[in-house]
């Protein structure tokens, strides 16, 4: 038992590494440095400042959809190929190494923009490589519990993460980054003499989450071990490919758990949009600093923490359908906000100039951004146990992970384009609306208890 235990801890380990690299790279410490660095230096090209502003999002966002594309892609192989052999560890093993070094690099922003489009290729290259590893990590998950212990163990690892998430921006914010004065959050000069001029407290934000990561995964490699004794099938890629076309194609005989996956998809989709763009938004629209977006990343974080727990409660009581309705309509209500306001008016309202309304709104949308996106996440999560046949879990929670894959370009992809062709940064977030009422369209044909009552009749 005790060692049952040690493993799942360090399958949990995994979520307090890599959680630092979403909080403080994708949406709160780089993604809006690297906006604010990406605007000025299109505005020194000679674009206006709307268009600059529209540009740095518009490339951002191109970054997350050829990232998504490359996940898309070779994910479903990658896992079914892990399957066939029997080996995950080795392969997270692998990406970790990338994670740790693409991370590092990320350090060579410097504010004048001079290796923009190499820094944004590295920090995809990373986000690549954070996202494969999760994959194959999901991967364990069933084998940590029976049916009614996965959906905890599984919430229990998110809020551990999202804890994780909190206390590496936490140190950001009080000792590294920096502000337009050039002190932290305490008020004093960044940590190891780093220079506030060249905003090198902001930048160490890479090498931090890189050596966050190479700590804190060690109880994952110590206590975590493929099963030696798994079924193994040939790792020939037509082997491979051939039966990743049979499960594929058994998903459309499943009538509940078709809807699932394609609704899911879409909603968890434009919730990574949500995440990826919130500090962008913050940055390009309403003029935050990072310390403001720290802040505000540090809300969001501890609403996760909380509410992840608090769902699961929801679920054990109501079933995962009920909370995932309620956390979408949040998102989109969230949503609405982000294309209806601005720094001078919302939904159309003026507002006084100098006005506090839209950073006390916004900070209520991190709250809700966080809450309800951690409460998503662990719900779905629940939902797909409810689809998994007992004889096949490993197949179930890898076509969950390609269901979040597949369009991982989408919202991305949309926002980019809406971006372009409005030229305006609130506008650009219609489509992420967009796919989260679909998302809740197609959850009306998905059965609470999935496919529960099948197994039992059979």
């Amino acid at each position: 038992m005790a060692a049952s235990k040690k493993r799942i801890w360090g399958w949990m380990a995994f979520d307090w590494a890599s959680q630092p690299f979403y909080t403080l790279g994708l949406t709160f410490i780089f993604g809006p440095y690297f906006a604010a660095v990406a605007a000025e230096y299109f505005l020194n090209t000679g674009m206006e400042d709307g268009a600059a502003k529209a540009q740095a999002q518009s490339i951002w966002s191109a970054g997350q959809t050829v990232a998504g594309l490359f996940i898309a892609f070779t994910a479903p192989f990658l896992g079914a190929f892990a399957d066939n052999s029997g080996r995950k560890v080795p392969w997270i093993a692998f990406f970790s190494v990338i994670y740790v070094v693409a991370a590092c690099m990320l350090w060579g922003l410097t504010p004048d923009g001079a290796r923009l489009f190499l820094i944004l290729i590295l920090f995809y290259v990373g986000f690549f490589a954070a996202e494969s590893a999760l994959n194959f990590v999901n991967a364990i998950l069933p084998s940590l519990g029976d049916e009614h212990e996965v959906g905890r163990i599984s919430g229990s690892g998110a809020a551990f993460g999202y804890w994780g998430g909190v206390t590496a921006l936490f140190i950001m914010l009080l000792l590294l980054a920096e502000n337009d004065e050039g002190v932290t959050m305490l008020g004093v000069a960044p940590l190891f003499g780093l220079d506030p001029e060249l905003r090198e407290g902001t930048r160490s934000v890479g090498p931090f989450i890189g050596i966050w990561y190479a700590i804190f995964i060690i109880p994952f490699f110590l206590w975590v071990r493929d099963d030696p004794n798994a079924p193994t099938k040939s790792t020939k890629i037509g082997a491979v490919a051939g039966d990743l076309m049979s499960t594929l194609k058994s998903v459309l005989h499943r009538k509940s758990l078709l809807n699932f996956l394609v609704g899911s998809m879409f909603y968890r989709d434009a919730l990574n949009a949500l995440y990826a763009f919130g500090g962008v938004y913050a940055a390009l629209v309403l003029d935050w600093q990072t310390i403001q977006i720290g802040v505000f990343g540090i809300i969001a974080a501890i609403a996760a923490a909380i509410t992840t727990w608090l769902s699961g409660l929801a679920d054990q009581r109501y079933g995962p359908k009920p909370v995932i309705r309620i956390t979408v309509w949040v998102l989109i209500v969230v949503s609405a906000i982000i294309v209806g306001m601005s720094r001078e008016q919302i939904f159309g309202i003026p507002l006084a100039e100098g006005s506090q309304v839209p950073d006390i709104i916004f900070y209520i949308c991190g709250m809700c951004i966080g809450g309800a996106g951690g409460a998503v996440y662990t719900a779905s999560r629940s939902m797909m146990v409810r689809h998994t046949h007992p004889d096949r879990p490993a197949e179930a929670f890898g076509l969950f992970a390609l269901s979040g894959k597949a369009t991982a370009f989408l919202a991305p992809a949309s926002i980019s384009l809406f971006t372009y062709m409005t030229g305006n940064v609130q506008l650009g977030f219609l489509p992420v609306i967009i796919l989260f009422l679909l998302g809740l369209l197609l959850l009306r044909w998905v059965n609470k208890d999935g496919d529960r009552a099948e197994w039992s009749a059979s």
